[in-house]
């Protein structure tokens, strides 16, 4: 089983290197392959389901973003009135977000590369993770919300990839790959064996399928 740094440093690296450009075409309204046009419009939903577990009226709130590659949900929650904590463990990504973000809402993020449960960042009322704890085992997930869960006094509103037949075929496939070869494998987890170890703050929200992607959104709420 990997550890959470280990598991850390790969996505790091995939991101920050390998898959920069993807991503910011992927996020923007650029032209895509008709694959990753559904990817983006799964994006597009869930970014929208997450968003609807919050308050409308955000001023005055602090939100940490954690995982906000290029930024979309970011802008959203500044629009809302919130302060916003970015974080990504990605530099490339973060500098693209930057660069991105509506110059009006400027004063209300604050964009930092790193962990995103570095309790440097300080607490926060929500904190939102979207397809960032995708590659990480269960153990790690537990541990990322207890983390996260001692410094918010809301809740935590993340996703995971959901345990289901097409997902578990695609994360058996990639584990056949040479492991220099590899690109970070998302792990599937069922919500029962997860509530096990994150306790009963744990619920469900909603799941997206659109095409190739397909991911659950669940809440924490400590």
């Amino acid at each position: 089983m990997t550890d959470y740094s280990t598991t850390r440093a790969r996505v790091e690296d995939y991101f920050d290197r390998s898959a920069t450009k993807v991503w910011e075409r992927l996020c923007s309204d650029a032209p895509v392959s008709r694959i990753r046009q559904t990817v983006r419009m799964g994006r597009d939903a869930m970014r929208a389901m997450m968003l609807a577990q919050l308050p409308a009226d955000l001023s005055g709130a602090r939100i940490l973003d954690a995982g906000c590659g290029t930024g979309l949900m970011t802008a959203e929650l500044a629009q809302r009135g919130a302060e916003v904590v970015a974080v990504d463990i990605a530099p490339q990504l973060i500098g693209i977000a930057q660069e991105k973000l509506d110059p009006r809402f400027r004063g209300q993020v604050t964009f930092a590369s790193g962990d995103m449960t570095d309790a440097s960042f300080g607490s926060f009322d929500h904190v939102i993770a979207m397809d960032s704890l995708i590659y990480y085992n269960g153990a790690d997930i537990t541990g990322i919300l207890h983390r996260l869960g001692a410094r918010t006094r809301g809740s935590i509103v993340f996703t995971v990839a959901p345990r289901t037949p097409f997902l578990m075929a695609f994360f058996t496939a990639g584990k056949l790959f040479p492991r220099a070869d590899r690109s970070p494998i998302m792990i599937p987890h069922a919500f029962d064996t997860l509530a096990q170890t994150a306790g009963p703050g744990l619920g469900r929200v909603g799941r997206v399928a659109q095409g190739f992607y397909i991911s659950e959104c669940l809440e924490y709420r400590p």
